[in-house]
């Protein structure tokens, strides 16, 4: 990820509330490598064997009471060591004034300083959310991303399978789709993968045979949505009579994307086969299996009582001579 200093002010300068106090055009320059943040009381203090000066400064209203206890020449033997190591930028929070002497090592140093009117918590969330939207690891995926029932369905399969028919048969009947043939997958935790549609397309779709139609203009708005969670994997593929399909359901399979493991159901398509319908049941069934319900474990469960009883009922008759 290439990302510098000025790219941040230019682009969250009114969400972030910032204000540059310093006028050296080099701090603007410098890269910002991770998007994790730092209070660096610690550093301040004089411990910096452990200082994470690569993450971006924030400094509060205890880091700065810390600053204003010591005398100038103190302040100043404090930030000149501070201001020794790489760091990218400095954001003072809560609308206070940095003292001076860190103004004017940091211009010294082409370190960019800003000062900020929101809270130290505040801007900290602000920040993060906006940083690790830039360094989430992502992949273009070749698919369609429906809401159904608020479930991400992830359509995949070879072209001309049917991918963005059935998106289109959802969205008729009351589904939103949030990408066809690009989806954009983004990793936003370990456990959750969230997809897109690309700025270029936006929410058009290819239909064959009819060309390039606009679903938000088709539609109207309640159609779409610019992102959603990714939670099932529905693979098409085309139905052969030499391949065996899941009957049952009672072991779940799995597929990973970005290292985030989420349930994939292979559909084989074949003429007069309503995946539409079939796509509604895998979004309903998905989420009763959230709420800890599985109708073929249950199933399952109560077929093998049911032997059970009728062989126990079988070996007490066999022996009831009465």
């Amino acid at each position: 990820m290439d990302l510098n200093v000025e790219k941040i002010y230019k682009d969250r300068k009114d969400f972030l509330e910032l204000t540059l106090l310093t006028n050296n055009p080099g701090g603007l320059k410098r890269k910002v490598l991770t998007n994790e943040i730092l209070r660096p009381g610690l550093a301040l203090a004089g411990f910096t064997n452990r200082f994470a000066f690569k993450r971006t400064q924030v400094l509060g209203e205890t880091e700065l009471a810390y600053l204003a206890n010591k005398n100038k020449e103190q302040r100043k033997e404090i930030l000149e060591k501070y201001f020794s190591f790489d760091i990218p930028l400095v954001v003072v929070t809560k609308g206070i004034d940095p003292p001076p002497e860190l103004v004017e090592i940091a211009n010294q140093k082409n370190v960019a300083v800003f000062q900020t009117q929101l809270t130290t918590t505040e801007f900290i969330h602000r920040l993060s959310a906006y940083l690790d939207s830039l360094f989430s690891p992502s992949i273009t995926v070749h698919g369609s991303l429906v809401d159904v029932h608020g479930v991400g369905l992830l359509y995949t399969g070879k072209s001309g399978i049917g991918k963005s028919e059935c998106a289109l048969d959802l969205v008729e009947r009351g589904h939103r789709l949030v990408a066809d043939d690009m989806v954009k997958v983004t990793k936003k935790t370990s456990e959750v993968i969230v997809g897109s549609g690309s700025e270029l397309l936006g929410h058009h779709m290819e239909v064959r045979g009819i060309g390039i139609i606009d679903i938000e203009k088709l539609f109207g708005i309640r159609a779409i949505r610019m992102q959603k969670r990714i939670e099932v994997e529905v693979r098409l593929v085309t139905w052969s009579d030499t391949m065996e399909y899941e009957r049952l359901g009672i072991e779940d399979k799995f597929t990973r994307i970005l290292g985030v493991e989420i349930p994939v159901i292979t559909i084989p398509v074949s003429p007069g086969k309503n995946i539409t319908v079939i796509s509604e049941v895998i979004s309903m069934n998905h989420m009763l299996k959230v709420y800890g319900e599985n109708p073929a474990l249950q199933f399952s469960r109560r077929l093998t009582e049911e032997l059970y009883r009728k062989k126990m009922t079988a070996e007490y008759l066999e022996s009831d001579y009465e």
